[in-house]
């Protein structure tokens, strides 16, 4: 019994049209009579004999099995193959389940209903282990494969998102992290496998997916099964910080391909938008790591498709849930869309400074500023940086005393540097999005203020768990903020002064 309820992992690893049973051997006659048990209550009893006084052998938790070797009163006789131990659970704490193909059509019901219950999450993943060896290859071949499937990366992957929200400090808190331990034991015991990182202090918990990609690659999946399929595959939190850039350009081109996979023109709209909010910000990164490759013009065509899959988006089909995601999706495009612009040739006159570029140590991009007077030799300044220097963002004000440059130095987050005359000096002052640790957005300049002592600033981030949106008046001198609002409307200096070409291609106003 137990190795027959344990090949979950040899099922899932093989093809998704056949189940390997024919390898295991026969369940013992006794055992095959009477079955097996799953656990569907959290800390059953274990215990020596069929009544509540007998001693506690050891606490069960929801989604183990059971061999089912007798009956007492209302107790079940049982062997827990994990533990190595035989004793005695109450009847009402495990549902009992056969592994006959006539039984798995009452699996599948079951799974069904389990699929949308939060925390049945390690019961649901026993469920689909038996459904998968009951049910006929041909049955798995087909829609009642793609659905077990289905369930399998739902249950998995909502455990995963479980195990990585904040810990609690209550008692109850405490209670429910040893339950979520558990859950995350049973699971790994039928051959779900996790990965785990660190991120700001905390771990961040990711089913590896393999249900998923089962499902992607069969022919009877659903549209709306690929494409949850396709999110669960491509969630941003649950790559590894620690990549290499060529390791995370190799994997982002593979989520693009994943998410290709989703045809989206008969989905619901709340699902197209995820879809397609999901591609903006994958197409974001994308052009990220060609720009930071290949140079800021070769980012072009994946900036065009990240800026079209979010124009794509239904903003009134938008459920409360999905705005942080919209959101997120917005700074992702902002931040490249940039790379939409060709970059013109600097003019350089006696009184308007103009930024040039060239390279600098391997990887570096130097940016140079220089005039008439002071040619790339001995600019006026220069700052070298690992980022991507976006050159179409350059700007001088009327005055000739500041220039604005946008620079992205990470994937979804980018800087507004400022290169400003001080006394007979150049100097450059970069502005983030947050004062946070970098996560996502961008600061990106809106318009000078006549007289050369102010600009306005457009930034949008989220850091540390929290999201923010504003419009600022900042001066030139020091980048310290005067006058800021989340709404443009109420700061009438913006309304006045903000540039036309910003206000045309700005996505901080949709």
């Amino acid at each position: 019994m137990k190795r027959t309820l344990f090949t979950l992992a040899t099922a899932i690893a093989s093809a998704a049209t056949t189940v390997v049973c024919a390898a295991v051997p026969p369940m013992p006659a006794s055992a095959a009579t009477l079955g097996s048990a799953i656990v569907v209550q959290d800390q059953s009893s274990l215990r020596a004999a069929p009544r509540d006084s007998a001693l506690q052998q050891t606490v069960l938790w929801q989604g183990e099995v059971l061999e089912v070797r007798g009956e007492r009163m209302d107790y079940l006789q049982v062997w827990d193959h994990k533990r190595e131990r035989g004793g005695f659970v109450r009847a009402s704490d495990v549902r009992r389940v056969s592994l006959t193909e006539a039984d798995g059509p009452a699996l599948l019901s079951v799974l069904r209903f389990v699929r949308d219950t939060p925390g049945a999450e390690a019961m649901g993943i026993g469920l689909t282990a038996a459904y998968l060896q009951a049910a006929p290859a041909a049955a798995i071949a087909g829609e009642q494969g793609a659905l077990a499937f289905d369930a399998l990366g739902t249950f998995a992957d909502r455990l995963a998102r479980r195990a990585s929200a904040p810990p609690a400090s209550t008692a109850a808190g405490k209670a429910g992290g040893a339950a979520l331990s558990a859950h995350l034991d049973v699971a790994s015991g039928y051959g779900v496998r996790f990965t785990t990182y660190e991120v700001e202090g905390r771990m961040q918990v990711c089913y590896d997916g393999e249900a998923f990609r089962r499902l992607l690659a069969m022919p009877a999946a659903s549209a709306d099964q690929r494409a949850r399929a396709a999110l669960a595959l491509t969630r941003p939190e649950c790559t590894n910080p620690d990549l290499p850039a060529h390791e995370r350009a190799r994997l982002q081109d593979w989520q693009a391909q994943v998410l290709e996979k989703v045809d989206v023109a008969g989905l619901p709209s709340y699902l197209r938008n995820r879809v397609q909010m999901r591609r903006a910000g994958l197409w974001g990164a994308v052009a990220f790591q060609q720009a930071r490759k290949d140079g800021a013009q070769a980012a072009g065509a994946a900036a065009s498709r990240a800026l079209a899959e979010f124009a794509g988006v239904s903003k009134s089909d938008l459920p409360d849930e999905d705005q942080p995601a919209y959101n997120d999706a917005a700074m992702r495009v902002s931040a490249v869309r940039w790379a939409l612009v060709p970059a013109a040739v600097p003019v350089v006159d006696a009184k308007r400074p103009a930024v040039v570029v060239q390279p600098g140590a391997p990887g570096e991009t130097c940016v140079l500023l220089v005039d008439a007077q002071h040619g790339a030799r001995e600019p006026l300044v220069r700052r070298c940086t690992y980022g991507v220097v976006w050159t179409a963002s350059a700007t001088v004000n009327r005055e000739g005393n500041a220039v604005a440059l946008a620079v992205q130095p990470l994937e979804g987050w980018r800087e507004l540097w400022v290169l400003r005359k001080a006394g007979g000096d150049w100097v450059v002052d970069v502005l983030p999005p947050a004062p946070t640790s970098p996560e996502t957005g961008y600061a990106e300049w809106a318009g000078w203020v006549p007289g050369g002592q102010q600009m306005l600033v457009a930034r949008e981030a989220r850091g540390q768990g929290r999201y923010r949106k504003s419009f600022e008046v900042v001066r030139i001198d020091g980048l310290s903020t005067e006058r800021v609002t989340g709404d443009v409307a109420a700061l009438p200096v913006f309304q006045r002064w903000q540039d036309a070409g910003w206000k045309r291609e700005t996505l901080s106003l949709r």
